[in-house]
């Protein structure tokens, strides 16, 4: 579709994809096109990129960088995981071998 692409694996919240989605369909019902969440998506990354100093899209972002760096910070907090090795329950930093 493009000469220069690249393929990007996101995860997102339900919520966020299910608001997508129906924009996608009210999209599809007020244009008469069939509208996908990648096109969707596309759009509103690239609206998004194009207000780099809108407050709305600055404070978003802080809030998702806080989150993921609240996430990290207590997984390596977290006690050893526990892992089955040869059919028992241990605790373990390492991988099973």
């Amino acid at each position: 579709m493009f000469e220069d692409e690249t393929r990007v694996l996101m995860i997102l919240p339900r919520q966020l994809v299910d608001r997508a989605r129906t924009l996608a369909g009210r999209t599809t019902t007020a244009m008469r096109l069939s509208v996908s969440l990648q096109i969707v998506f596309r759009a509103l990354i690239d609206e998004g990129l194009k207000r780099p100093g809108d407050e709305a899209l600055l404070a978003n972002i802080g809030r998702q960088a806080q989150t993921v760096r609240r996430i990290r910070s207590e997984s390596r907090r977290r006690p050893a995981a526990l892992v089955i090795r040869r059919g028992r329950l241990t605790t373990s930093a390492r991988k099973p071998s």
